[in-house]
């Protein structure tokens, strides 16, 4: 069993793009959870800062996240397409739209950052890191996870030499943690029933899990601890946008597009996903495109315009602080 879950069974969901804070990932650990901060789409220096904000918060374990991208061929004709589609929406908007691009999220420079933090717990999105990376993080004393999202993935993470393996079930918000955009959802209790029969390697589990119950059926299932984020998205401590904020107190349904990024992700229903149904799957180039949109939409206040990453059980998020979440979803 892995050294570094923490003993109540709880983990923050690494929340990208602006959810996770310093201030949250310390509460959580504080609260007896494990505190993640998420390296996407921060520059290598303003996430080396909240490494070092967290630390000064909390003397106890934190994890980060690092998304693992590679390239791969995109259809331009599709992307110009898209990009055409989405001209009416920048004009209203009163914004150009973003130049679609590949980037690998400046991984070698987070890496780095990570090392010399001395980060106890590195995770992995949206693939595998080299045998070599993990070795490197490995003798530098951190503990390396990987998401995954089928017993092949996990069958080929253990095989790089991954400590624990985060099996992330088609219920979890934001986005698919598959290493191929490929559209392959399991639910989560039917995905760690897979992958306990592939491998031997600690699950930590994720997906719609909002209450005890649910916390409860994971660990049931041969999970060692659960990763929460939609859970925490409320919390006085999260970074959660205003507008976010006020859908996930409505009602409403989540569903899977790829209309904001060009990849898979859940997220509550608005007029852009209504509307724009057939974004090409291609990322980070989209993300890139539409990330102007998304950025005045937010500062606009306008919900039905930015992405609402969210899981299935968003409702059962609540407005209280981290270590009050975290005490309720102990089992």
């Amino acid at each position: 069993m892995s050294t570094r879950l923490p003993e109540s069974g709880i983990v923050l969901a690494p929340l990208a793009g602006g959810p996770t804070t310093p201030e949250l990932a310390a509460a959580v650990t504080d609260a007896g959870g494990l505190g993640f901060l998420a390296a996407g789409y921060l520059t290598p220096e303003v996430f080396a800062d909240q490494v070092r904000q967290a630390r000064a918060l909390t003397p106890g374990v934190l994890g980060a996240n690092l998304f693992c991208v590679h390239e791969e061929v995109v259809h331009e004709e599709a992307i110009a397409a898209y990009a055409a589609e989405l001209a009416p929406e920048a004009t209203r908007l009163g914004v150009e739209l973003g130049e679609p691009r590949f980037d690998d999220d400046d991984y070698a420079a987070k890496l780095a950052v990570v090392l010399e933090a001395s980060v106890e717990v590195v995770s992995f999105t949206f693939g595998c890191p080299s045998m070599d990376d993990i070795a490197r993080l490995q003798t530098a004393g951190a503990e390396v996870w990987v998401t995954v999202t089928s017993a092949a993935e996990a069958i080929d993470a253990a095989a790089c030499g991954a400590d624990v393996l985060v099996a992330q079930g088609a219920e979890a918000g934001g986005h698919r943690g598959a290493w191929r955009d490929d559209g392959t959802d399991l639910p989560l209790l039917e995905l760690l029933a897979d992958v306990r029969d592939a491998c031997d390697t600690p699950l930590v589990a994720t997906g719609g899990i909002g209450d005890t119950a649910g916390v409860l059926e994971a660990l049931d299932a041969g999970a060692a601890a659960v990763q929460a984020g939609t859970a925490f998205l409320l919390c006085p401590e999260a970074g959660t946008s205003e507008p976010h904020r006020a859908m996930l107190a409505r009602p409403g349904v989540t569903a899977i597009t790829r209309a904001f990024t060009g990849r898979r992700a859940r997220g509550i229903v608005n007029e852009f996903m209504r509307e724009h149904p057939h974004a090409p799957s291609a990322y980070p180039h989209v993300h890139h495109l539409t990330a102007p949109l998304r950025a005045a939409a937010r500062a606009a206040g306008d919900a039905e315009r930015i992405n609402l990453w969210a899981g299935v059980r968003f409702a059962t998020a609540r407005a209280v602080p981290a270590a009050d979440v975290v005490a309720s979803l102990r089992a």
